[in-house]
């Protein structure tokens, strides 16, 4: 297997990609940052993924891109236009992305999904080889990862990313100033699952397949799930504070709109190809996470 060296990647201002790139640097790898602005300093590169171009030239000799851009689902309520966006910039930025990795023939294509692959698994374990769902953003994993696949003669790897926690960002920064004020609880029943990972085991995950020879669908998130009330009691314990207040379905739907299904949703998702691989997270299990992010 050829040896990695240079790596582009797209999303880098995000929670994952700033992480990213900073690991990949502390490694020893150039990394090269693709961005819709203009650019400011030599290590990045332009794109427009909406008309579906990128300067190859700048990319000629990247041995891995790691594709992490697309709108985010929880960032505003989805109205038709939203959910046009959510799906649109995930489509074409990611062909835009996939047709460049086949033209420069880089060693290895890893590009972003979601357990919301999956949709609404109830009680029930999933793995890699489980079925979509039939929601919307089971529609937009799909199509999503149907995308990636167009770099056909490329080793391709499709992250179907959990609930990625750090105090910094995402679903646990938001969390931490209510709890941490004593208004915290379970969310709607507390008893749908949510399968989660640490930022800090997300991004050894994804250098471990970058150099593996794994391909296809892979789960990232522990093989420890939760339910939100035990998720919620744990952060509540962590802080020393209680966890009383739940927020209830309805006032959810109210405040979040269509993104409330991913917040009261079940999925039960397990990672069976990292565990196969002898992946070993740090944190396999919640109250060890969070004593680590937030104690």
């Amino acid at each position: 297997m050829q040896s990695i060296k240079r790596i582009a990647v797209t999303g880098s201002s995000g929670l994952i990609g700033s992480a990213l790139v900073a690991q990949l640097k502390v490694n020893g790898y150039q990394v090269q940052k693709i961005v819709r602005r203009p650019t400011r300093t030599t290590d990045e590169v332009i794109w427009d993924p909406i008309k579906g171009q990128i300067d190859l030239g700048a990319l000629e000799g990247v041995d891995a891109v790691f594709h992490l851009a697309g709108a985010g689902v929880g960032d505003k309520r989805w109205s038709a236009a939203y959910r046009s966006e959510i799906l649109n910039s995930r489509l074409l930025g990611t062909t835009t992305i996939a047709n460049a990795c086949e033209q420069l023939q880089t060693s290895v294509f890893i590009s972003a999904s979601a357990i919301g692959y999956y949709g609404e698994t109830g009680n029930r374990a999933v793995t890699e080889v489980d079925k979509g769902g039939a929601d919307f953003l089971s529609v937009v994993c799909r199509e999503w990862e149907a995308a990636a696949d167009l770099a056909s003669s490329v080793r391709t790897i499709k992250l179907r990313t959990g609930l990625v926690l750090d105090p910094t960002g995402g679903a646990l920064g938001r969390m931490l100033p209510i709890f941490k004020f004593g208004f915290g609880g379970k969310l709607g029943s507390g008893k749908q699952w949510w399968s989660w990972i640490t930022l800090h085991d997300q991004i050894r995950a994804m250098l471990f397949l970058m150099n593996s020879k794994i391909e296809g669908a892979v789960n990232l998130t522990s093989p420890n799930p939760v339910t939100n009330q035990e998720f919620t009691a744990a952060l509540a314990r962590v802080l020393h504070r209680p966890a009383i207040f739940p927020a209830p379905a309805f006032s959810l739907k109210a405040v979040l709109g269509g993104f409330s299904s991913e917040v009261l949703g079940s999925k039960r998702v397990i990672p069976e190809v990292l565990t196969d691989a002898k992946f070993e997270f740090d944190y396999q299990h919640v109250s060890n996470a969070l004593t680590a992010l937030v104690d």
